[in-house]
């Protein structure tokens, strides 16, 4: 939504997928993918309340070490994770859908 702070609408889409409330913490990352022109902000979060649970919009819901991350998902997403749990600065970084770009 247009009016909305960014770390509501972490919050908002977190509770619409997951069924999780959370805390919504520091900037972790901007991550922009060059193909789309789209920019995602990724935040840490903890969780406050909810039962995670697969949604209509997401068919499976996980809880991941960094070790687990980097079998499941794309390398252009997995690297807002790792850098979310590994890092306490944001890191900027560019991809063209699935993998990171120099």
């Amino acid at each position: 939504m247009l009016d909305e702070d960014p770390r509501d609408t972490v919050r908002r889409e977190v509770l619409e997928e997951t069924c999780v409330t959370v805390e919504t913490g520091q900037l972790t990352g901007v991550h922009k993918n060059m193909r789309l022109g789209v920019v995602s902000l990724v935040f840490r979060g903890r969780p406050l309340s909810g039962a995670a649970q697969p949604t209509a919009e997401a068919t499976e819901v996980a809880w991941l070490d960094s070790a687990q991350v980097n079998g499941r998902m794309a390398e252009a997403f997995g690297i807002r994770l790792i850098d979310a749990l590994e890092t306490y600065q944001p890191h900027i970084r560019i991809h063209d859908g699935q993998h990171l770009l120099s």
